[in-house]
């Protein structure tokens, strides 16, 4: 509050809604246990140049997230189509801007923490391993098991290779290392003598759930 003037600390003053409360308590801090680069009412302009106060922006070196609480009420029931149009244009101008926007339901914040926590760290581990030092292996073998969940169908090397900008004979040694670990099942062709494709396996996607 120190820091803000005008509407900016206004905004603070008088306080965050239940909805901001419970993300804060429930979600945010089992999930970080700090409140470090998290920004509450975080300011931007919107396209038309006006003011628009997010619920939180966290914002590190490697990251321009904005964080929405949203109720059921005022973002559907009460929501009108010119309010709709405004929001849509709205979060796609962020994204132009370098703003990854990412939204919550009030009902999940305030009564499935868990799944919420999951997700949101889903999200954050993808920019905090750019930034801690860990095992390069497990960072490149999370963005394949990601690019499986993308494409939504069995990868191919030269998905890979193109992903990760690495060589052939480096996407098919991870490919194989992964199915090894067995998240990925290998797949002939139609001679049945060369692999051609990689499946993912349901148990995959709890490599990117766990917290890094």
């Amino acid at each position: 509050m120190r820091s803000r003037t005008g509407e900016r600390k206004g905004r603070l003053e008088r306080g965050h809604r239940d909805a901001e409360k419970l993300f804060c308590c429930n979600i945010w801090w089992p999930l970080q246990g700090n409140f470090n680069n998290l920004h509450p009412e975080y300011e931007v302009l919107d396209w038309r140049g006006l003011s628009y106060f997010c619920d939180f922006a966290w914002i590190t070196p490697f990251a321009k997230l904005i964080i929405e609480i949203k109720g059921f009420g005022p973002h559907v029931t009460d929501m009108d189509r010119k309010k709709y149009c405004n929001e849509l244009n709205r979060e796609t101008f962020l994204a132009a801007m370098g703003f990854q926007v990412i939204s919550f339901a009030y009902d999940d914040v305030a009564h499935h923490p868990e799944r919420t926590i999951t997700l949101l760290r889903m999200v954050l581990s993808r920019f905090q391993s750019e930034s801690s030092p860990v095992n390069l292996n497990s960072v490149a073998e999370r963005e394949i098991i990601r690019l499986a969940c993308m494409l939504a169908r069995p990868l191919r090397p030269i998905d890979v290779e193109t992903h990760l900008s690495i060589n052939h004979r480096t996407a098919v040694r991870m490919l194989q290392a992964l199915c090894w670990k067995g998240w990925f099942t290998a797949a002939t062709g139609a001679t049945g003598k060369h692999v051609v494709r990689y499946e993912l396996q349901r148990g995959a996607m709890n490599q990117i759930m766990q917290k890094t």
